[in-house]
């Protein structure tokens, strides 16, 4: 069944237990991951959710351990990739980490590609978003919403629906390409269930629909939207999740001015998981890595990102969240009208959307 989001500040999407809520950092482990002495994580752009800040955090605890990067534009299905290729490699292009849309964490467990572990904060992570022995364990979310650069655009599109008027010609784009991106494909997702659909199979057809005939009137641009092509006047609207529309817009700092929205009707809002790698060069750096973003340090480094944290409700229930993050959060009404596929959901609407993507849209994002 679809879950639907009602959030007020100290309300959101899961009822979570009790925790600890403290940084597991045993002597034993810290002194392993010390000695590994590098964590290799992959797609983390800096702006994304914060993490720029959540990987100074990190360096900043344990400045013995190096923080190899890869490729941080990379989609979800890119990790899944730098995972298989790299089995029989313990060297810097090897992902210790991941982070990858909910449908990912089911598939690259079936495969063999991630190992349990739990953090020490297990309990305040929900059940619906997290495997039960701790392959995959779900991180933060956000909602869909349209960045518009209102230098460029007069009308601010208030709906996937008026996106199709002729006046929005060459000015919208996607955040990723919908053969490879996690946030891409909800995208056309979140088209699909505002046509009418159930999120599954169906929300994946009528979404590749929308974007067939976006692209017929030439209201669709095939070049992936970021905070420049924004600025650039190349994209001028982009849909994605609200927490990187508003960190492109602070990153922008009004020039040009930035307006998110989160469309009219009902919305879709997607959670996105973390694992280790079965074959991870540095297994005890990634599970403290792992201890690290499940602690309240770094759940806070999440929200200060605009993301909705795993354990966001018990620490509002603790007190452990500054005012100052609750207000800086985009209006609940939005986020009321949101919508929270299932795993299986996800996967049907996934299956459909990178298979059909090119014969039925035909556009070639880059």
């Amino acid at each position: 069944m679809t879950m639907k989001l009602a959030l007020a500040a100290s309300v959101s999407l899961f009822a979570m237990g009790a925790g600890s809520g403290v940084l597991a950092q045993s002597a034993e482990l810290v002194e392993a991951a010390k000695a590994e002495g590098m964590l290799t994580t992959i797609a983390l752009p800096h702006d994304w959710c914060g993490y720029g800040g959540v990987i100074a955090g990190f360096k900043a605890k344990y400045p013995e351990i190096t923080v190899n990067e890869l490729n941080p534009d990379a989609g979800s299905a890119d990790e899944i990739e730098a995972i298989r290729a790299n089995k029989d490699n313990t060297g810097p292009q090897a992902p210790d980490v991941i982070d990858v849309g909910l449908a990912f964490g089911p598939q690259a467990q079936a495969e063999g590609l991630i190992q349990p572990y739990k953090v020490a904060t297990w309990d305040e992570i929900p059940a619906e978003i997290k495997d039960p022995d701790g392959h995959w364990y779900g991180d933060y979310y956000g909602v869909m919403s349209f960045g518009v650069n209102t230098d460029l655009v007069d009308e601010v599109p208030k709906s996937w629906a008026a996106l199709l008027d002729p006046k929005y010609a060459n000015v919208f784009a996607l955040a990723g390409d919908p053969r490879a991106s996690n946030q891409a494909i909800l995208a056309v997702m979140s088209a699909g269930v505002a046509s009418g659909a159930e999120p599954g199979e169906r929300s994946g057809q009528m979404g590749l629909e929308y974007f067939a005939e976006l692209n017929k009137t030439a209201g669709f641009v095939p070049v992936i939207g970021k905070a420049g092509t924004m600025a650039q006047g190349q994209t001028p609207i982009v849909a994605a999740w609200d927490y990187n529309l508003l960190s492109w817009r602070d990153s922008l700092a009004g020039n040009p001015p930035i307006e998110v929205v989160i469309p009219e009707g009902p919305s879709l809002a997607g959670v996105y998981v973390q694992a280790i790698s079965a074959y991870a060069p540095h297994p005890n750096a990634a599970k403290l890595w792992m201890e690290y973003l499940y602690s309240d340090e770094g759940q806070l480094g999440w929200l200060k990102g605009y993301c909705h944290p795993a354990r966001f409700n018990a620490m509002v229930e603790a007190g452990k969240i500054p005012q100052e993050l609750l207000d800086a959060l985009p209006p609940a009404e939005g986020y009321a009208r949101a919508v929270f596929p299932t795993v299986e959901q996800q996967e049907a609407n996934k299956a459909v959307v990178t298979a059909g993507w090119d014969k039925v849209v035909g556009a070639n994002v880059q």
